[in-house]
């Protein structure tokens, strides 16, 4: 029989901070910002998420991350990249652009995606008001991630500007994700 994980408030909402099954509504779990990107909930307890709390171990899936993405108009989920493992997202409300293979789609409400190991993709909010996406990707062993350079991505504030496999040499020009709900949050769909 698998034991219930033991929910706590980390500081921006509930997380898992021991291992087990547990039940939390996305109004009520923990998220995580970053300034030039999108807003988070991870559902898992990762470093981001407890920042400032060295006295809980993260729990993390291990064989499916979850999250939900809310992006701002024209601020991206992330940066351009391929992971070795399939993601797949549905759009749950607003509109965004995926720049996809060297494409740009644009996708609303209830539109899905579906990115097999080293498909090349990212969100940018896109439209009057903010994109929510549901975003689940498998996690392989050994897991990889590469961050390839593309001017259209760039174009978008969506891409790194020399390919790379590590996440901080990408990431470097943004801040760090930090604990927060993302902005206008009495405005979403689950408050």
């Amino acid at each position: 029989m698998t034991d219930e994980a033991r929910l706590e408030d980390v500081g921006t909402g509930l997380a898992p901070v021991t291992p087990g099954w547990f039940v939390v509504n996305a109004a009520d779990a923990a998220w995580v910002r970053n300034a030039g990107l999108a807003s988070r909930c991870v559902f898992e307890s990762n470093p981001r998420v407890l920042q400032g709390r060295p006295d809980v171990q993260e729990q993390r899936f291990d064989e499916l991350g979850i999250m939900l993405s809310v992006l701002e108009p024209g601020k991206p989920s992330g940066l351009y990249h391929a992971e070795s493992a399939q993601e797949d997202f549905l759009v749950l409300a607003g509109e965004c652009l995926l720049v996809i293979e060297e494409q740009e789609l644009r996708l609303r409400a209830w539109d899905f995606v579906h990115c097999p190991a080293g498909t090349e993709h990212i969100f940018v909010g896109a439209g009057d008001g903010r994109c929510l996406i549901f975003m689940a990707g498998g996690r392989s062993h050994p897991y990889a991630t590469e961050y390839p350079r593309s001017d259209l991505a760039l174009r978008h504030g969506a891409g790194a500007h020399e390919t790379t496999t590590v996440p901080a040499e990408a990431y470097a020009p943004f801040q760090t994700w930090r604990p927060g709900r993302p902005p206008g949050w009495s405005d979403l769909p689950w408050a």
